[in-house]
């Protein structure tokens, strides 16, 4: 008898909720892979997301994110809640395409500014792109551990159908290993990028990421693109990359 109990919470958790997937033991992970220096599509880790999941085609995750959010995708389903995922991995090329357009002033900001002429001084530029977007090589998207849900506004998540997503996620994705990185800034997180409602990580790996980096990720290891001087005088990796909801810890 006491077999059978110890199974069945193991297996499902306390009152019949299935338990959160349990870590993966961790990897060695390198510099390369923290910073996004290789091809999702060619890592034997990464697996393509299949159509009924994704706006798009092309967009990968680790294979272990990729089978947790199967489960919560179709978990919500039952629910009358449809889970899309709109952004998954991006390697460095593709956050340093993103980063530099907006750092040029080819890509207007979500404010509707231009950057290049609105925020001439690096640093305060620099700042001004990271409220949203991540630099090059310091972006959990890197990982394949986080996707984007639905929408990129906060504002649509708080009302309609967006707040009944927003409400379904906060609720139910910690059973399935999920966390929001980009909780409201306050007391418990006074630094990093702005909340973002949409940004969901799989917090089994992504924890281990996130102490990788805590141990061995360096400012002056934030390299090759435009502005790329300013990450030591912010501290990118202390005030971004480890300014993550406590939660998500």
């Amino acid at each position: 008898m006491t077999t059978i109990l110890l199974w069945a919470f193991l297996r499902w958790g306390y009152f019949g909720v299935p338990a959160t997937t349990p870590p993966t033991p961790a990897a060695d992970w390198s510099i390369e892979y923290l910073t996004g220096h290789f091809e999702p599509a060619s890592h034997p880790d990464f697996i393509t997301i299949e159509s009924g999941y994704a706006n798009g085609a092309g967009m990968y995750l680790r294979r272990d994110a990729y089978e947790a959010f199967k489960k919560m995708h179709a978990a919500a389903k039952k629910q009358g809640v449809k889970l899309v995922i709109i952004s998954a991995t991006r390697n460095f090329e593709k956050q340093k395409s993103i980063w530099e357009a907006k750092w040029s002033g080819e890509r207007i900001l979500s404010s509707g500014e231009n950057a290049a002429t609105a925020y001439p001084d690096p640093q305060q530029r620099a700042l001004k792109i990271m409220e949203y977007s991540a630099m090059p090589g310091a972006s959990r998207h890197h990982w394949g551990t986080d996707i984007d849900l639905n929408n990129l506004s906060d504002q649509w998540f708080v009302k309609g159908p967006g707040k009944t997503i927003y409400n379904w996620l906060s609720k139910h994705a910690g059973e399935y290993g999920f966390c929001q990185p980009y909780s409201p800034k306050g007391a418990n997180r006074p630094d990093g990028y702005n909340e973002e409602k949409w940004h969901w990580s799989y917090a089994p790996i992504a924890r281990q990421l996130t102490e990788t980096a805590r141990k061995q990720l360096g400012n002056d290891q934030l390299k090759g693109f435009s502005g790329a001087e300013t990450a030591k005088q912010i501290d990118v990796v202390k005030k971004y990359v480890l300014g993550v909801n406590p939660a998500c810890l």
